[in-house]
């Protein structure tokens, strides 16, 4: 059964302060405020709606734009019921209100408590979540950072070989190798490229376990004549070398850091019996660590609900149908969560190439004049419909449990 609230508390974030305003269950303002973003003033605020309350902080229900941070968690750990609202779903709410258009801090705080009143079901109620799902959230963030900033800073290189040595992209075509980065700290110069013994590129292949191709044709490679270029050229691309190259190793050991750190927050969270998702979700075909990590830590309300609906909403893999009249558009879902839409795709893509039923799905939606993209997101939805069902059950995969569906919706 819903909960019976005494109060309504509709608050609009702000970056220096956030307005709160607080109704009453018939919809009329009993006090508007600002609030300091500083930890005192937001402890005092968390502290004051459980007073208003009288010490039953659970009948205070609190509603704002954002999901996180230091307000909710202050909230939270009160007592205060706290829901979210996504903000293109606060902006309908506040066209009740004008028509105009007309925007200020107060009407949203406002907009915020009295749809919370009216429209609860709009809204999704936060719990306070495992401290380890949440450090496996940031880990995660980070590492897609740092693999961000690796490919960057790798196009860079690319561009100054481009311009001295292309024939080393023969070898490696995106510049993105530590096997490379350690050949261009020995021999930044094609000068001191035909200087190198083969003794010392076999070691170097050897400390990266390089196999694909053998010292001698690195070699002919690094021997080969060189571009002539204009004066200064060679010692600016050497000085930006020298620059651009400790910048790789240090991004490539810190994701590989993230990696490590991101593997043990997962065995970690397997390990005790509450948390059976995380074993339920690594036996399905095609999961992996970044998409199981990517899964929990992004999705980890709407697992522990069994929310099939908004997972695959949240995923992206929920179509969005338009129809008006005689008009009806079933177009790809944007409005998701794009690491979250990532991990899924990655996921269905690796079940395509290693699970039957998969490939099968796959090769049905493709028939019936679907793109890859599409056939993937069908495929990625039939996964997240066959994850809730083992979450609900609380089973491993087992593929032969498993039924190739009859009908895809569109």
């Amino acid at each position: 059964m819903p909960e019976d609230y005494r109060w309504f508390v509709g608050i609009d974030w702000g970056s220096r302060d956030h307005q709160v305003t607080v109704v009453r269950p018939d919809r009329t303002v009993l006090h508007e405020r600002k609030v300091p973003h500083t930890g005192a003033d937001v402890a005092a605020l968390a502290h004051g709606l459980a007073d208003l309350a009288d010490g039953a902080a659970a009948t205070v229900a609190v509603a704002l734009e954002v999901p996180r941070g230091p307000l909710v968690d202050a909230l939270l750990a009160q007592g205060v019921h706290v829901y979210a609202l996504n903000p293109k779903q606060l902006d309908r709410f506040r066209d009740r209100y004008t028509v105009a258009g007309a925007k200020d801090d107060r009407r949203d705080a406002r907009v915020l408590a009295t749809s919370l009143v009216t429209d609860r079901a709009a809204f999704r109620r936060l719990d306070p979540e495992d401290g380890r799902v949440v450090q496996l959230r940031e880990i995660t963030r980070l590492e897609e950072d740092l693999d961000a900033e690796r490919r960057r800073l790798s196009n860079r290189l690319r561009e100054q070989l481009y311009r001295l040595a292309p024939g080393l992209l023969t070898l490696c075509a995106g510049a993105d190798e530590p096997w490379l980065w350690a050949l261009l700290e020995r021999a930044p110069t094609p000068a001191a490229a035909a200087r190198l013994t083969r003794a010392a590129v076999a070691r170097v292949l050897a400390e990266h376990r390089i196999r694909r191709f053998t010292a001698e044709a690195v070699l002919a490679v690094l021997r080969a004549p060189a571009f002539v270029v204009a004066p200064g050229v060679l010692e600016a691309a050497q000085e930006h070398l020298a620059i651009l190259l400790p910048r790789l190793w240090l991004a490539h050991e810190q994701q590989r850091r993230c990696a490590a750190r991101g593997e043990r927050l997962l065995d970690d969270l397997a390990q005790p019996q509450e948390h059976r998702d995380v074993a339920i979700l690594r036996s399905l075909p095609g999961v992996g660590r970044k998409v199981s990590a990517t899964m929990l830590a992004e999705a980890s309300r709407l697992l522990a609900a069994r929310d099939y609906h908004g997972l695959r909403a949240h995923a992206g893999c929920a179509p969005v149908t338009k129809e008006s009249g005689k008009r009806r558009v079933v177009a790809m879902r944007y409005a998701c969560n794009p690491r979250l839409r990532n991990a899924v795709h990655y996921w269905a893509q690796t079940s395509v190439h290693h699970d039957a039923l998969g490939a099968a799905l796959y090769a049905r939606l493709r028939a019936r004049g679907c793109s890859h993209g599409r056939a993937l997101r069908g495929v990625g939805d039939r996964l997240l419909a066959v994850l809730i069902a083992m979450l609900r059950t609380q089973a491993l995969y087992d593929p032969a449990r498993r039924r190739a569906p009859r009908e895809i919706a569109a």
